[in-house]
């Protein structure tokens, strides 16, 4: 399970929030991250350490390296739900308890998930409310949890 620090998450989320297209350099990302006071340094090496944890892509561009995410924020959160159920004793129940802790709107975000899945189907349009249920088959999308690193 690829859980992310304060830090990683805050890398994460400018990476996230851009546009898809080109990736940002450590620049951009210590320019987003100004009102944290971090070198350009520190920057670097975290965006460093998410690429060797499989988080993020990078592409050389000149002297520069680009970054990118490695996938969408769901499909990270997705992972992490999953791996989540991987550690409860009983999957079954842990679904259970987590079904009844949502809120009426989420319940019906994750029926209409369930019934595109079971149909095959791709979404025509997204639920009420404004959410999006995201890729008809998000197991697709959640990236191979990242190989553990020796320290």
């Amino acid at each position: 399970m690829t859980r992310l620090g304060d830090l990683e998450r805050a890398v994460m989320d400018v990476l996230w929030d851009q546009k898809p297209g080109n990736g940002v350099t450590v620049r951009e990302v210590a320019e987003a991250l100004r009102d944290r006071g971090l070198a350009y340094t520190t920057v670097m090496t975290v965006l460093d350490r998410l690429a060797g944890k499989g988080m993020v892509e990078r592409e050389r561009e000149g002297r520069a390296w680009r970054y990118r995410p490695a996938a969408s924020r769901e499909a990270h959160i997705a992972r992490l739900m999953l791996d989540a159920l991987d550690l409860a004793g009983s999957r079954d129940a842990a679904l259970i308890r987590f079904a009844r802790s949502v809120t009426g709107t989420e319940a019906e975000i994750l029926r209409a998930a369930l019934a595109e899945e079971a149909a095959g189907g791709v979404p025509e349009s997204a639920p009420a409310g404004g959410a999006t249920a995201g890729p008809t088959n998000d197991r697709a999308e959640v990236p191979p949890p990242a190989p553990e690193r020796q320290v």
